[in-house]
């Protein structure tokens, strides 16, 4: 058992898009990622994606609603099937848990890898 300083954890990394495990918990990943402009519309089928806004704001698009925006403190949860991508005007840093192994965009063969730190 240790203590997860998420803003250390934030800056051993520079690039965006790229999540990287910061913990484990019940079978999850707890990960940080860095967002700045658009991510892929994508879906995971079987599971819901849940994001906190650490820093900074970003906005979440839903096909077929209106854009909706969450900001630093806030959280947005996308129910499995929904398909969504997230964007971010300008950089901002999010937390994110999903079950292990789920790939980021919801295919195997275009998820980025999850490194660990």
């Amino acid at each position: 058992m240790k203590t997860v300083n998420l803003a250390e954890k934030l800056a051993m990394f520079d690039g965006h898009w790229d999540p990287h495990v910061v913990a484990d918990y019940n079978g999850n990943e707890v990960m940080v990622v860095k967002f700045e402009g658009a991510f892929p519309f994508h879906v995971h089928p079987d599971t819901d994606d849940f994001f906190l806004v650490l820093e900074g704001e970003m906005v979440m698009e839903i096909e077929g609603e209106p854009p909706q925006r969450v900001g630093a403190g806030e959280l947005f949860v996308v129910p499995a099937g929904v398909t969504h991508r997230p964007r971010a005007d300008a950089e901002c840093k999010v937390l994110l848990i999903e079950p292990a192994g789920v790939p980021n965009t919801g295919d195997p063969a275009t998820a980025a890898a999850k490194p660990r730190i």
